[in-house]
């Protein structure tokens, strides 16, 4: 599933876990530590001195990792004086004294967190990895010495208190605003005791969030299924092939054949292998990331992390973590949530009731006389698919090579937005695969830089993702913004194309929708900028840009075939988007089953005897989850919600943000133009440019003219009629 990394300096202050108090104090040492480093590397420290890179890039060719600590511990030190400047400071507070000065805090802090945090998702090494665990609980000492900062939070409340009476603009008051709500949510109320507990708990959660991520990475790292016989390699078609003898040269095993625990090595494998053993133990050590007993099982840190969430909702004054979670989304609230999940859950199961009743019709055609298990589902849906719509992904994959539906989202941007993309060559970059752009408006001006990071590799988290190397903003003049989008596809073998699916093409337009709310951003504080937005709505400007590659106009002029370069023919194309509706039971339910098990979790009220593996047993059989399917996320890997605060009780923002996206591209279709200068000009300003200074239920009636309807997503996933019902 897609994600959005938000790694914005105030953003990444107030999202940080806490500690306890000696680590504070350790913080407040930090300026001795910085000078005793700075004689040591400050001749060849980068984040010591201005960049005079293109564009202000960061110097990724001059970045080692000894460079961080002593980057950091400066960092810090500069980030806690200037914050002392604001609480010391005599006069009364104003916005410019207290909220301007803390919004131009903290710059070299988020310099360097943001290019640590791209390496070690994006290319990590044992030597970053060991910095990360070292980091965690030092950069959660900081994050508390300024959030539970009682004096600073005063001069915030005192602000918040007279709003009204500051003649403040729009964005102004929405400035202040947010962050009242986030001290206050990190515990900036809480006193004596309570405050300190706060911290130990942040602290804790910090190393246990990057712990987990990094034993899911240690299990994808390790795995490889390792093929030689024509046996072993039977119904796979030339393309997974060649990735599987790429990702082989890649991990010293060339000749031979590798697939691997990403997900465009894992799922192609599970669709077209026909020896069903090797599916089943392929599948099996998928689901199995981080649940397999040993040093790297996550199922331990699963439950800590479960009890200190609950822990940290009651000193705040919630019940359970999902309250306190959903107090600060459209949503609202769990009960909103399980609503609109249960409203689709139960339609979905009858549709993948009749989807497994297809695949066990088409196991038994062809003589095997077997129940459907969860490693069969991908390998007879594909069967299936083929049997109904004459379509097979082999058929597909060559008319969607990656350079042209780079083309394509360039393409769609600059039909909307008037944007324009130019590769630069003479930027450093993290890893040869990396290409850079720069972006520029109508009008030829500058606006944001482009990293697009597409490949999987052993050094690379699982996923895709959108995060920020530079936030844009006007506060300190005009900064604008550097954007980066990772995904995880499989690399085509040397001197032959990368060829996705559709999928996978949708991904990448997902990941760019995220990329554009951050590139168009238009906003002038840091706090408000790209997407600074509550994350029930963050996945609306990457869903709804899905859409466009699903049209012909798209499709017509960027699918054409890798050999030939013809376009795809309009036979082909009609019956890809006759199948959008195919196998959409298996799909809603195994996103849904995670999203409810997530929200499930997190509505506990003691987990001091919580058995992971057990309680995702139980709550799917609460819901009657097929046997034929499994979660998209199981617990021990679902990195959404165990690595760090962003999806976790959030992880139904995907549906949440579906019921939007549907509805607004359905704007564009009525148009009768998906390109509509208006409707396009709306997006813009309402949406992508507007960053976080809007409500965001106000920005989506502002563009669409009236409040969302579910109808949309009902009838994209094809589940309307299928015992549904509509509010």
């Amino acid at each position: 599933m897609k994600a959005v990394l938000k790694n914005g300096a105030s953003a990444l202050i107030l999202a940080m876990a806490g500690t306890c108090m000696p680590m504070m104090a350790q913080a407040a040492d930090a300026p001795m530590q910085v000078a005793q480093a700075e004689t040591k590397v400050t001749s060849d420290n980068p984040f010591f001195h201005p960049w005079n890179t293109r564009f202000g890039v960061p110097p990724y060719d001059a970045i080692k990792p000894e460079h961080f600590k002593p980057a950091y511990e400066k960092a810090m030190a500069d980030h806690l004086a200037e914050i002392k400047a604001i609480t010391d400071n005599k006069d009364a507070p104003t916005f410019a004294n207290t909220i301007d000065a803390l919004e131009k805090s903290g710059n070299m802090l988020g310099n360097v967190s943001r290019v640590f945090s791209s390496l070690t998702a994006s290319n990590t090494n044992d030597q970053l990895q060991k910095i990360q665990r070292e980091m965690a609980p030092v950069m959660a000492a900081h994050g508390n010495a300024i959030n539970l900062n009682a004096a600073l939070f005063a001069r915030i409340d005192t602000l918040y208190a007279k709003r009204d009476s500051l003649k403040l603009s729009k964005e102004q008051a929405r400035v202040l605003e947010r962050y009242y709500i986030d001290f206050v949510r990190a515990g900036a109320k809480l006193e004596g005791k309570d405050r300190d507990r706060m911290a130990a708990i942040l602290q804790r959660l910090a190393v246990l969030s990057t712990q987990f991520s990094q034993n899911v990475l240690a299990d994808e790292k390790e795995y490889k299924l390792v093929l030689t016989s024509e046996e072993e390699l039977v119904g796979l078609p030339e393309f997974v092939r060649a990735a599987a003898a790429q990702a082989a040269k890649e991990r010293g095993d060339e000749g031979k054949y590798v697939i691997t625990l990403s997900r465009s090595s894992i799922e192609p494998f599970l669709t077209f292998s026909a020896n069903r053993a090797l599916r089943e133990k392929a599948w099996k050590a998928w689901t199995a990331r981080g649940d397999n007993g040993d040093a790297q099982d996550n199922n331990a840190a699963i439950k800590e992390i479960v009890q200190l969430r609950i822990e940290r909702a009651n000193l705040l004054g919630y019940k359970t973590f999902a309250e306190y979670k959903l107090a600060d989304t459209m949503a609202k609230n769990p009960q909103a949530v399980s609503d609109l999940l249960l409203q689709v859950w139960e339609p979905a199961k009858v549709r993948a009731a009749e989807e497994k009743d297809d695949l066990a019709k088409m196991a038994a055609s062809e003589g095997q006389n077997i129940q459907i298990e969860p490693w069969d589902w991908y390998y007879y849906a594909e069967k299936v698919r083929k049997a109904k719509y004459d379509l097979n992904e082999e058929e597909i994959k060559p008319y969607f090579q990656l350079t042209k539906m780079m083309e394509a989202v360039f393409f769609t941007a600059n039909q909307l937005f008037g944007v324009t993309f130019t590769e630069l060559k003479d930027v450093p970059r993290y890893h040869p695969d990396v290409k850079v752009y720069e972006v520029k408006d109508k009008k030829g001006q500058h606006v944001a830089v482009f990293y697009s990071d597409n490949f999987a590799r052993p050094s690379k988290r699982s996923g895709a993702w959108m995060s920020s190397l530079r936030e844009q903003e006007k506060l300190s003049g005009k900064v604008t913004p550097i954007v980066m989008n990772n995904n995880n596809f499989a690399k085509g073998a040397e001197g032959q194309p990368t060829l996705l699916s559709f999928d996978d093409a949708s991904t990448l337009f997902h990941e760019f929708g995220h990329g554009l709310h951050g590139m168009l951003s238009d906003v002038t504080y840091p706090q408000l900028s790209g997407t600074s937005v509550l994350r029930d709505f963050v996945e609306f400007p990457s869903q709804i840009l899905e859409h466009w590659i699903e049209q012909p106009e798209i499709l017509q002029r960027f699918a054409v075939h890798y050999k030939t370069g013809e376009p795809i023919p309009k036979a082909l194309l009609d019956k890809i988007l006759a199948a959008q509706t195919f196998n959409q039971g298996f799909a809603t339910v195994s996103y849904t089953s995670s999203a409810l098990v997530d929200l499930a979790y997190h509505s506990l009220t003691d987990a001091k005897d919580l058995d992971p593996d057990k309680f995702e047993r139980d709550e799917l059989a609460k819901l009657g989850m097929p046997k034929e399917i499994v979660m998209r996320h199981r617990s021990p890997h679902f990195t959404h919600v165990f690595s760090g605060d962003g999806y976790s009780a959030g992880y139904y923002s995907y549906m949440w943000a579906e019921v939007l996206d549907a509805d607004g591209f359905d704007a564009f279709k009525e148009a009768g133009n998906i390109f509509d200068p208006k409707l396009a000009q709306k997006l813009y300003q309402e949406v992508y440019s507007a960053g976080g200074s809007k409500d965001p239920m106000e920005a989506y009636v502002a563009f669409r003219g009236r409040a969302p309807k579910v109808d949309a997503l009902l009838r994209n996933r094809g589940l309307l009629g299928t015992g549904s019902r509509v509010n």
